[in-house]
């Protein structure tokens, strides 16, 4: 989303150049906002009985740990950046879906955000296999891409010409960002499962850029 409006949080060029490396954990880097509570997906299903009562607490806990040891900083600050990046493109989505101006518009933002949700039910279940909690660890935090509630309520109080302006500018900047950093997850990533969907997610945003610069409107909103 443009953030003209917005101020120059201190931390920015520390998470901008924690996108370059991706060494983060939890919140690391991030401008906390008014409200910094953890955002529970909307899929947040707890364990299935199986994995419940297959193994006492103590070996619960010793599973989990062993699947976070498995995995880098890298892949753990990627997976915990991107799937709240994409629950919250897909807000955006789909107001754009119902909303936008320019039908091609909201042609373009139906099959994104089915391709975003589609990342998502791949996203969740690396969660899991690390270890990680299915909860957003960057709630209320102002990350580079992020698109955030004060977008969303921009954008829901916007109409026409200017709602798709918003539109164009939110998409773009995550498409960008998200492909920044899951470029950085391949390069630098340890886990083979979350370099492969990460080259998955770059091919997609590569895609979807070019197909977003086409679009009527976008060169005005873009520049």
């Amino acid at each position: 989303m443009n953030r003209m409006n917005l101020p120059k949080l201190p931390h920015r060029a520390a998470v901008l150049g924690l996108l370059g490396v991706l060494a983060l954990t939890g919140a690391a880097g991030c401008s906390s906002a008014a409200d910094s509570a953890p955002r529970t997906t909307a899929d947040s299903a707890p364990r299935t009985a199986e994995a419940r009562t297959s193994a006492p607490p103590s070996a619960t806990g010793s599973a989990s740990a062993s699947a976070s040891a498995s995995a880098s900083a890298t892949d753990v600050g990627w997976v915990q950046l991107m799937t709240p990046m994409n629950q919250q493109a897909v807000k955006l989505l789909t107001l754009a879906a119902e909303r936008a101006d320019e039908p091609r518009l909201r042609a373009f933002a139906v099959r994104l955000r089915a391709d975003q949700e589609a990342e998502l039910d791949r996203l969740r279940p690396l969660l899991t296999r690390m270890g990680l909690p299915l909860t957003d660890v960057h709630a209320g935090h102002d990350m580079p891409g992020m698109v955030t509630e004060r977008d969303l309520t921009a954008a829901r109080a916007a109409e026409g010409p200017a709602f798709d302006r918003l539109v164009f500018a939110g998409i773009r900047d995550h498409l960008r960002q998200s492909a920044q950093v899951s470029r950085s997850e391949i390069t630098a990533g340890g886990r083979a499962d979350a370099r492969e969907l990460a080259r998955a997610l770059v091919t997609a945003r590569e895609t979807f850029l070019a197909e977003l610069a086409r679009l009527p409107g976008a060169e005005r909103a873009l520049g």
